[in-house]
């Protein structure tokens, strides 16, 4: 009987040693884990109708406050005065589904639950002080609402930064959402709202902007040249491809065809000028290669999610194994280049086809980071945190992601960008006083299907001087639009947005 006693013990001890172990380990280990679960909403039904901090644009538009109420279940509910037009910029705060946006992003710092807000001074443990941040944002009102009205109800996502700083001047997609709903207080106005917008294909509640990847189509073209550039094989001028109406690549039957069946070749100045497809895949395949290729959007940012004070950005994709090698080639020049079983597929992806897919705002950061010199800077919504006596607390700094070329190559690319605005196909985007450049792109979705992506990229700035914005815009695939090119139906936007910047600086 003894001995049993004995092993009922040790194995309960054991049992006790090991929910001990457990729990150190949830409460220890894996907590922080725990707070940043997506699905974790216990800290905003934790802070719901408690005091939280506003917020505001760069030029003072107030976006989010708390509003005090008299009687009832809630002291304070959160409006948002702008309702949908920066519903993917603040989020929702909702008691029964958490929060989305910078409301979730900046929880702590808008419920004044960081230690530096909560206890500024020894009199902060025995006082009932208001500790809450309000949120300063890079946000432009003008430039927003530039945005939302040149994109009408076509889906699609406008995205514009400053190339300097990184801060995110415009951002809007089309559906967006109106945040007051989900956030009422009335139970049943939220629970309505949530499943209404939830039902709907494709939901209203997805910032398409920074969340959902396209391909890019002819806009990554210019991530090509870059590539091109930096690997010495590549100038302005040379080498020079036959005009020619495709490119088939090692490996394969099928060419790759230039848009309409037309014909075109040339230096990289014409082949971006014209975005030229054939001359575009021939020069990934023969002057760049996998490894540089990947190497480069890498540093543009693909393959890894942008670091932007947003929750859970998508990672644009740039796909680097294209199988084993194959064989080595020789150019009409006389160089030597490795070919591998899967070069047909990177042809492609070198176009922003076959499996290349992008964020607006990684297109954005691309034009950006050649518009910046080659500097890629960090993106950020939020500038500065504030207290409730209007004093700064917390400033952003501006950070630099990586140096995404060299600047030899960085000022041959915005030469480039600039002849396809002046005399390509972004003529669009031409405004008197500015050095602007662009480039376009219409991404096919499948093949066989007739609608397209239409984008546009571009930076613009002062002549002789870096650039100060930096837009991207893109146009989702519509079977019932069809076919959309970027220079027709996405330049024009991407020109609004440029006007409402340039109409807001000072002359000269």
């Amino acid at each position: 009987m003894n001995r049993q006693i004995r092993r009922f013990g040790v194995l309960m001890m054991a049992l006790y040693l090991l929910l001990f172990a457990q729990l150190n380990r949830l409460q220890v280990f894996d907590a922080q884990a725990l707070v940043d679960d997506p699905n974790n909403t216990r800290p905003i039904v934790r802070d719901y109708g408690q005091r939280r901090g506003t917020i505001t644009t760069a030029d003072g538009t107030l976006l989010a406050y708390s509003n005090e109420l008299p009687e009832g279940q809630f002291r304070r509910e959160r409006l948002y005065p702008e309702e949908h037009l920066y519903g993917h910029i603040t989020g929702f705060f909702s008691f029964n589904y958490g929060a989305e946006g910078l409301e979730k992003q900046y929880n702590d710092e808008l419920s004044g639950k960081t230690t530096e807000q909560a206890f500024q001074g020894i009199e902060d443990l025995f006082a009932d002080r208001d500790n809450t941040g309000n949120l300063v944002l890079s946000l432009d009102h003008d430039l927003q609402q530039a945005a939302r009205d040149a994109l009408g109800e076509t889906r699609g996502s406008v995205v514009a930064l400053d190339p300097g700083t990184g801060n995110v001047l415009a951002m809007w997609s089309w559906p967006s959402y109106d945040p007051n709903l989900i956030s009422s207080i009335d139970q049943k106005t939220s629970r309505a709202a949530w499943l209404w917008h939830n039902a709907l294909t494709p939901s209203p509640l997805i910032p398409k902007a920074y969340r959902e990847t396209f391909f890019p189509g002819s806009t990554f073209k210019v991530v090509t040249a870059a590539a091109a550039l930096d690997t010495g094989n590549v100038s302005g001028t040379e080498p020079v491809y036959p005009s020619a109406a495709a490119y088939t690549p090692p490996l394969t039957t099928s060419g790759i065809k230039n848009f309409g069946g037309s014909s075109c070749g040339g230096d990289l100045f014409e082949m971006l000028r014209v975005s030229c497809n054939s001359s575009t895949a021939q020069m990934a395949v023969e002057e760049v290669g996998p490894e540089n290729l990947t190497a480069t959007a890498e540093k543009f940012g693909f393959n890894s999610k942008p670091p932007i004070d947003l929750p859970n950005p998508a990672a644009s994709v740039f796909v680097s194994d294209y199988g084993p090698f194959n064989r080595t080639n020789t150019t009409a020049a006389g160089r030597e280049y490795d070919v591998f079983d899967n070069t047909p597929a990177f042809a492609q992806a070198s176009i922003g086809q076959f499996e290349t897919k992008a964020t607006p705002l990684q297109m954005a950061m691309v034009a950006a980071g050649i518009g910046n010199n080659g500097r890629l800077m960090e993106p950020k919504v939020v500038t500065e945190i504030r207290n409730v006596d209007g004093e700064v607390i917390e400033t952003r700094n501006d950070e630099l992601i990586d140096v995404v070329m060299s600047p030899a190559s960085a000022a041959t690319m915005r030469r480039a960008m600039v002849e396809v605005v002046a005399d390509g196909t972004a003529k669009v985007l031409q405004t008197p006083g500015w050095e602007v450049g662009g480039k376009t792109g219409t991404a096919q979705i499948a093949a066989g299907k007739e609608e397209t992506h239409a984008w546009i990229i571009s930076f613009a700035g002062r002549p002789g001087e870096f650039a100060e914005i930096a837009v991207a815009v893109m146009l989702e695939a519509d079977p019932e639009a069809g076919q959309r090119t970027g220079g027709r139906f996405a330049g024009p936007i991407a020109k609004a947005v440029l006007d409402a910047y340039v109409a807001k600086q000072p002359a000269g």
